[in-house]
């Protein structure tokens, strides 16, 4: 229940995002952000909110913790469709992160694969992966690299 206490806080956020996704494209596109992270329910989850300043967006993470299943449900939303998105479930092994789940991306079926990972008390890094195929193959499309400003 208390895999993401690390992250309550402040942090300025470094982001990685692939121009075009399952285009073989290189081109990546590099903005900041600034999140805040707090918990709710008694600790049983948590919520940020990340702003992108140069993108002129919002988004908002809802963790939540299943102790029946000892699993995480991490669910997004953002300023640009106001959509909750399906959630990613999984937990923490050995400081590491992994949690899967099935989404759409422009119409098209894909796995989704979150890592959290490189944890330290004022860095972090998350990393968002897709999979056209099943999961036969992962593309890397967004990292983020937390930076902590605050508690």
């Amino acid at each position: 229940m208390h895999d993401f206490d690390f992250l309550f806080g402040t942090w300025d956020v470094a982001n990685r995002r692939l121009s075009e996704l399952f285009t073989g494209s290189t081109a990546w596109d590099e903005f900041p952000g600034h999140a805040v992270i707090r918990p709710v329910l008694d600790g049983m989850g948590n919520i940020d909110e990340i702003h992108f300043p140069t993108k002129d967006f919002r988004g908002v993470t809802l963790r939540l913790y299943d102790p029946s299943s000892e699993q995480w449900k991490l669910h997004w939303a953002d300023t640009t469709t106001g959509a909750l998105l399906p959630p990613v479930t999984g937990g923490f092994t050995d400081g590491r992160g992994d949690f899967h789940g099935d989404d759409t991306h422009e119409g098209r079926p894909v796995r989704v694969h979150f890592v959290w990972s490189d944890i330290t008390e004022d860095s972090a890094r998350w990393t968002q992966r897709f999979s056209a195929d099943e999961g036969a193959s992962w593309e890397t499309n967004w990292t983020m690299d937390l930076t902590r400003t605050g508690r």
